[in-house]
């Protein structure tokens, strides 16, 4: 594999440059920015190139700026992926409610949906991975930090209210194929509960699970919801896709809730 300072003599040799010219263009740099770390003296240059060296910030910026490189695009050679910072941050437990500072930078692709059957019904609960017809690169960082690779996709029908309002109608849900296990136990609270996504005879359901005796799988709703438990042969009439673990949802869902209730 070429190393990033081959890279970066390659890219000078390219544009027909010697370590003079660039040496001349990062002090003008320096000039600039009234900060002589900009400047690429001759033999630092050279280190750069062919022993490895690794450059200051100032002396990347100076050698991207020449060359007409991205800063990010080199911080790759130098095995810094940017485009993962969001889910190297997501690693670390931050115990204080926080802003996150690189949500709209721009920088980083992730691949996402781009294209869905156009017969896709809003209104029930669907195996979204099921349902793209084309996927694309779009400059979404933060969406990083979900390894969305890993996961499937599931859309929460805007008439589905079975988990109610832990997870809103409407809502995007991410799903973890490899949690499909129903675990009856091991929870302190609501929150903690796992919320299983399922595949059924008349289509798709999300909800909390629990095994009986007798071999049935019970779907229990959220109390708020008011709706009823639901009862199928297990694994006869109704597979377990995988486990919800991430959701994006919207938070006024109340309103049209109760509008719905008062017009029933």
């Amino acid at each position: 594999m070429e190393e990033a300072g081959q890279k970066l003599k390659r890219v000078r040799e390219r544009l027909n440059l010697r370590y003079r010219d660039v040496e001349e263009a990062s002090v003008r740099i320096a000039e600039r920015h009234h900060n002589d770390e900009f400047i690429l003296g001759l033999s630092r240059l050279a280190d750069i190139e062919n022993k490895g060296t690794v450059p200051t910030l100032y002396r990347l910026y100076s050698l991207c700026a020449i060359y007409r490189l991205d800063p990010y695009e080199v911080m790759g050679w130098y095995k810094v992926d940017v485009s993962r910072l969001a889910s190297d941050a997501a690693q670390v437990e931050i115990d204080r409610t926080h802003t996150i500072g690189f949500s709209t930078n721009g920088y980083g692709q992730v691949t996402v949906p781009l294209s869905l059957d156009p017969g896709l019904d809003m209104r029930k609960t669907t195996y979204l991975s099921r349902m793209i017809q084309r996927w694309g690169k779009l400059p979404l960082m933060l969406l990083e930090g979900l390894e969305l690779e890993d996961h499937r996709y599931g859309y929460i029908g805007t008439d589905d209210w079975f988990m109610y309002p832990i997870l809103q109608p409407g809502s995007f849900i991410l799903i973890d194929e490899t949690k499909r296990k129903i675990v009856s136990s091991g929870w302190s609270s609501e929150f903690e509960r796992p919320i299983y996504f399922l595949e059924h005879k008349d289509g798709f359901a999300c909800a909390w699970c629990h095994l009986t005796e007798t071999g049935q799988i019970v779907l229990q709703p959220h109390p708020a919801s008011r709706a009823n438990p639901v009862f199928y042969q297990y694994p006869d009439q109704i597979d377990v896709i995988g486990q919800v673990t991430g959701v994006a949802m919207r938070l006024d869902q109340a309103k049209r809730r109760r509008a719905r209730s008062a017009s029933g």
